[in-house]
């Protein structure tokens, strides 16, 4: 796999439904009607992805008041999701996505470099899609810390 296939503005965001951390389905489609940021990240638990996760987390009241919800999803099993949803008392859900088919469908999943060596895996990936289903904003290869404040300045919130 060399090639990603990249979601632009004004895209149709993939559907999908995929587990939370409690086992539940949690679709796409549940948010029609409103904004949702959907944020992909490596692995629950490690230094960037849980800097990050505190970041929405510590955020979550505004972007709610701006009428933006957030789904944070990684190829992490529901149990480990609900481990790191409990020791960091995340409040937005996390799903479940081991086969990375909906990674894949987002681009989020591929090629990237890291330490200087090509490598397969989640790419760090933030989208907002809008209340129609499509693509607001899409932001690959992003930086875990300062991410949420400068997704809140991009989004004026």
């Amino acid at each position: 796999m060399t090639e990603n296939h990249r979601l632009n503005v004004g895209d149709t965001a993939p559907e999908f439904t995929l587990p939370d951390a409690e086992g539940k389905e949690v679709s796409l489609a549940d948010y029609r009607g409103r904004k949702v940021i959907v944020y992909f990240y490596p692995a629950a638990s490690t230094p960037g992805c849980t800097k990050e996760a505190c970041d929405f987390r510590d955020n979550l009241a505004e972007l709610n008041g701006s009428g933006i919800d957030v789904i944070g999803i990684s190829p992490d099993k529901p149990a480990k999701l609900a481990k790191f949803r409990d020791n960091e008392k995340l409040t937005f859900p996390l799903l479940s996505d081991p086969d990375r088919e909906v990674l894949l469908a987002w681009g989020a999943y591929g090629e990237k470099t890291m330490y200087g060596k090509k490598i397969t895996g989640v790419i760090r990936s933030t989208f907002l899609v809008d209340e129609q289903g499509r693509i607001a904003l899409a932001q690959y290869n992003i930086r875990a810390t300062g991410h949420v404040a400068k997704l809140r300045r991009d989004l004026a919130v």
